[in-house]
């Protein structure tokens, strides 16, 4: 489950953003002090992980609580979790996990825009998600994407067959490549073949191929390999995705031509993140009271 992996990840954290402790926290706050914290909304946005990282942090030793179920949207003021535990450990964690909260927050805000602006257009167009994200997250920003409304595509190269450019470039034909993924892969297994002209898609789909993927095309030749697979009576049988150089100011063009998928990069790597931040509100306990040498 993802909150296993995120207790693993979170230790990677903060052995990169304290290698040899936490030097202001461990110099200013004693062994034994515990505090009551906060995750609180500075924007309006919709939840996501809150209750993954809440689990994950109960798992160090901390009680923490999330107060927003996946999706649910909140508004600038709101209390998202409650954390409450040892004080160096909140600490410690605080950028760490306001990082990645806020970025997949963001993820989900910018995915729910996407989505709606294709829906707009055309209702049957699905947006997905791509292979484009940040190493070591990419299970968190799939599921930010999968809570935002879209597809999530592939999780990993393990999922399905998907023949790109630099595989074409090695067997040097599509048809051979997409007869070759077929006989050599089990049939749970979707075969999806990159192409940037109709020719190509009409060979893929004769070849056997489950999905053709119209890379870097514009609008309209996306329309052209469209109509030229109905044209050849191959449209029903193939799933059409457009991907490359799609953002939100032209991706109600590329819905317009109506392909079943359109896969945009943007939702991943160009969100901005929510502002978030983690106050202190309460110091509940000191366990050891510094000598005061009497």
């Amino acid at each position: 489950m993802i909150s296993q992996g995120l207790v693993k990840l979170i230790l990677s954290w903060i052995e990169e953003d304290a290698p040899l402790g936490d030097v202001t926290t461990e110099a200013l706050i004693d062994k034994g002090v515990a505090v009551k914290a906060v995750v609180l909304a500075k924007d309006d946005g919709y939840a996501c992980c809150l209750a993954d990282f809440a689990e994950a942090l109960n798992a160090l030793g901390l009680r923490a609580r999330a107060l927003k179920a996946d999706g649910e949207p909140f508004h600038r003021g709101e209390v998202l979790m409650e954390i409450t535990g040892d004080a160096r450990v909140v600490l410690v964690l605080e950028r760490s996990l306001l990082n990645a909260l806020s970025y997949l927050m963001g993820v989900v805000r910018e995915t729910r825009r996407v989505v709606e602006l294709v829906r707009s257009v055309n209702p049957r167009v699905r947006v997905a998600a791509t292979r484009k994200t940040i190493p070591g997250l990419r299970m968190l920003v799939k599921k930010a994407v999968s809570v935002g409304g879209a597809d999530t595509h592939r999780l990993s190269l393990s999922d399905a067959i998907l023949i790109k450019d630099n595989h074409l470039a090695i067997i040097g034909d599509v048809e051979a490549a997409v007869r070759r993924a077929k006989a050599k892969s089990t049939f749970m297994h979707k075969v999806e073949v990159e192409v940037s002209n109709a020719d190509d898609a009409v060979k893929a789909v004769k070849a056997g191929a489950d999905a053709v993927l119209v890379d870097n095309a514009t609008p309209q030749q996306l329309r052209e390999v469209i109509e030229r697979l109905k044209a050849e009576g191959l449209r029903d049988r193939v799933i059409v995705e457009a991907s490359g150089g799609v953002k939100p100011e032209n991706i109600a063009l590329y819905a317009e031509a109506d392909p079943d998928v359109i896969s945009t990069s943007h939702i991943t790597m160009r969100a901005s993140p929510v502002d978030i931040s983690l106050e202190v509100i309460e110091v509940i306990k000191n366990q050891e009271t510094p000598s005061d040498g009497t």
